[in-house]
């Protein structure tokens, strides 16, 4: 069983800065992908980082937001700046990989983390 725990949410205030981690709870053969998602209340899920083998950010969140890894540690991470009060939301990590050469790729997301941005 595979878990994904994502930490370093919390308040902050217009402006300010947070990094989220997520650390999974094994190693793997390989990781197609690494993602960090968030979803707003009344709103659908969405896509906020992603790294393949390019890294890719959503158009809200570019030259804010870096996502990094650390495979020693198997954990990745958001590293949020500039942060706006749209930017509230639960923030999901997202890890598509295969933990033996003879698995399939499955996707396992965390259980989220919520970021509130306000005065």
């Amino acid at each position: 069983q595979v878990q994904l725990v994502e930490s370093g949410g919390g308040l902050a205030q217009p402006g300010g800065s947070l990094t989220l981690s997520c650390a999974a709870s094994r190693g793997f053969f390989s990781i197609n992908a690494l993602g960090w998602y968030r979803q707003a209340p009344g709103k659908e899920r969405e896509l906020v980082a992603l790294i393949t083998s390019v890294t890719n950010y959503a158009d809200s969140v570019k030259g804010r937001f870096t996502i990094s890894r650390d495979n020693a540690k198997n954990t990745v991470y958001l590293q949020m700046n500039s942060l706006k009060p749209e930017d509230t939301a639960v923030y999901y990590c997202n890890l598509r990989g295969k933990i033996t050469p003879r698995s399939s790729p499955m996707d396992y997301w965390g259980k989220g983390t919520l970021v509130t941005v306000s005065s």
